[in-house]
């Protein structure tokens, strides 16, 4: 009997030995840095074969319906607040889509509604600067549109024109 347990105990442990091999040797390694410098000389990440230069992404996520029953935001009105509101701090450019949401608000009601996105695109180097920028066109929405809040998300990425 114990050279049979034996047996089974030594097969156990070649199996478990060759799986943990085949999982070592084909698990797909990843990693990605804006840190290059960190690097191992010779050896080449992601981001030292990407091109373009440090960019920080702002998008801005608009709802159309007014919790105070007010009417939908137009899409007229969106645009006239970019003209108004927007182009003057980020003349050089940006993107608008149109998209559909959804949230749950405060008494715990799945809200769904047309919304838009706004996407920024600026240097790093100026996120301080464009940050209160940024902040006053939340706050404007809000206030002229009778809005709860306007999600607000950022990003570092590599951008080349």
């Amino acid at each position: 009997m114990p050279l049979a347990l034996s047996r089974i105990s030594r097969t156990r442990l070649a199996v478990t030995a060759a799986a943990a091999t085949v999982l070592a040797v084909g698990a797909p390694v990843a990693y990605a840095s804006f840190d290059t410098d960190t690097q191992a000389p010779g050896r080449t990440t992601t981001s030292q074969v990407s091109r373009g230069d440090a960019y920080t992404e702002t998008r801005l996520l608009f709802g159309t319906e007014r919790p105070d029953g007010g009417p939908d935001v137009t899409d007229k009105q969106f645009l006239k607040f970019i003209d108004d509101e927007v182009t003057p701090s980020f003349p050089d450019g940006l993107t608008v889509q149109d998209g559909r949401g959804q949230w749950r608000d405060s008494n715990g009601k799945i809200e769904r509604e047309r919304s838009y996105e706004l996407i920024l695109l600026y240097p790093s180097s100026q996120a301080h600067k464009r940050d209160a920028s940024i902040e006053e066109i939340r706050e404007d929405y809000v206030k002229e549109f009778a809005q709860d809040s306007v999600a607000r998300l950022d990003d570092r990425v590599r951008v080349d024109f």
